[in-house]
């Protein structure tokens, strides 16, 4: 298991980190329970490792006139190598695609998308989406309210999941 190749101190960074990525070294380093400069150490080397990733601000889409999120199944012609890798480069390029995700059995990509308002999900939908060579078909859900939407990922369960293999 890939989580098993760090130390305990080292998960505990990464799970502090996650849960509150502003908070200084050195009230990192009291909460892991080292000082300060080897926290800072360990937190380099888990960066340049690939663990983490980058640091970012959670942003309200709705405070900032995003009123409308939309998930979009999408179905591809042609699922070779080459075609799929065309559709993940085009999602890129489209600012309203905040999420895309390949998936096995019926649909290809599921697509996270938002928008000011439906006439704009509207235009990209029919202009770009649907219009995109290789598109066979788009299934659109628009979502009502969210009930749960934590980045990351669960930390209990990797201890949990150590914990039983010790």
């Amino acid at each position: 298991m890939a989580g098993a190749k760090l130390d305990p101190i080292d998960r505990h960074i990464l799970a502090e980190l996650q849960a509150d990525g502003r908070m200084t070294n050195v009230e990192l380093a009291k909460r892991v329970g080292i000082s300060a400069p080897p926290c800072l150490r360990r937190v380099r080397t888990l960066e340049e490792a690939g663990y983490i990733r980058g640091y970012h601000a959670d942003i309200n889409p709705r405070e900032l006139g995003f009123e409308v999120q939309v998930f979009a199944m999408v179905r591809l012609h042609s699922q070779a190598e080459v075609d799929l890798s065309a559709f993940e480069a085009l999602c890129r390029s489209w600012p309203l695609v905040r999420e895309c995700h390949m998936l096995n059995g019926e649909i290809d990509f599921i697509l996270k998308c938002v928008a000011p308002d439906l006439s704009t999900f509207q235009s990209f939908l029919t202009g770009s989406l649907t219009a995109a060579a290789n598109v066979a078909s788009v299934k659109t859900s628009l979502v009502i309210r969210g009930a749960k939407d934590l980045p990351g990922v669960p930390f209990e369960v990797l201890e949990e999941r150590l914990a039983q293999q010790a």
